[in-house]
């Protein structure tokens, strides 16, 4: 029988763990960015007596400016889960058709952010939309940091481009909304009674793998007391979606509990508000111009294809950088 307080200890014993592993990295990144600069000076010192060298100090010099930036941008992430895998999830707005492509235009974009990052990212739920695009998304993108940086994204994305869903060519605005929840371990305590969980299995629906349409492996779970709901088919066996399905459940509950508090809420869900007019975080403009813009940064790109290609750093860091209290 395992004895009192074994699981607090260990619980404890991986606190101080983690915070050791940061520490760690803070002094690896330090030593890392004093072996640059060290680098640096000796070209520096080589280039006054041969020109020659000077070719070799410029680019020098940028790697070390993106060096310190990575180092500030991880000195940054040092808040709660800030740590942790995300789940990220995809709504579209009102506007049918329009707003669901819209939404898989985003989901592009973000799988395309993570791939660039190196993290995996598994679907865990998948709703298609009516003509086009997708009605919802939930994903889980697993890697270091993953939702120190996503939670940047979370509010309402707005898109203003001529419609291919139009035959008079007219100018359409779309809005679709992203929700990051951080992906919490078992350290973190939830009271989830199996009584209080209503499980129902489907079978699986939307495009790939040959267990669609086969086999009862969906998993949907209502909290009843709550009344939230998750839901996960991506997997082929029922055991794996019940899983995935149950850490989606922690977050969504974590956040409920969160939201009690209104300065939890400001730092961990923020209020997005309607997915509509005036509530958004960001501006996608396809014409009359090329334009991305943050509106809580003014943080604006012109290339507005290399960011639907997932190119949001910039983006992420100067909305870091903007609130260090996030």
């Amino acid at each position: 029988m395992t004895e009192p307080g074994f699981w607090d200890n260990q619980k404890v014993s991986q606190a101080v763990i983690d915070e050791t592993n940061q520490h760690k990295e803070v002094a690896n990144g330090l030593k890392q960015l004093e072996e640059s600069l060290e680098n640096l000076e000796v070209t520096y010192e080589l280039a006054s007596e041969d020109e020659g060298m000077l070719e070799e100090l410029e680019p020098g010099i940028r790697q070390l400016n993106e060096e310190i930036n990575d180092f500030e941008l991880q000195i940054l992430l040092n808040k709660p889960y800030d740590r942790q895998s995300a789940m990220l999830e995809i709504h579209p707005g009102a506007g049918g058709t329009e707003s669901q492509d819209w939404a898989s235009m985003l989901l592009r974009m973000y799988t395309r952010w993570a791939e660039r990052r190196g993290f995996s990212v598994d679907t865990l739920d998948y709703l298609p939309g009516d003509e086009a695009g997708l009605k919802s998304v939930t994903l889980h993108v697993k890697g270091h940091n993953a939702y120190g940086y996503l939670k940047a994204e979370k509010g309402v994305h707005r898109l203003v481009r001529i419609s291919p869903f139009d035959s008079s060519g007219r100018r359409h605005t779309s809005f679709a909304s992203v929700d990051v929840m951080p992906e919490l371990d078992d350290t973190v305590e939830l009271d989830i009674r199996s009584e209080d969980l209503k499980v129902d299995t489907y079978r699986a629906s939307g495009a790939g793998g040959q267990h669609i349409n086969t086999t009862d492996s969906a998993v949907r779970i209502t909290h009843q007391p709550t009344g939230v709901v998750v839901q996960c088919q991506n997997e082929r066996s029922q055991i794996k979606n019940r899983e995935a399905a149950m850490k989606m459940l922690r977050a969504r509950l974590y956040q409920l509990e969160i939201e009690k508090q209104q300065e939890e809420i400001d730092e961990l869900r923020g209020d997005q508000g309607e997915i509509g007019w005036g509530n958004q975080i960001r501006s996608y403009v396809f014409h009359p111009y090329n334009m991305v813009k943050d509106h809580r940064t003014n943080h604006e790109v012109g290339n507005t294809q290399a960011v639907m290609d997932g190119s949001l750093d910039r983006f992420i860091d100067a909305y870091l950088r903007l609130d260090v209290s996030v």
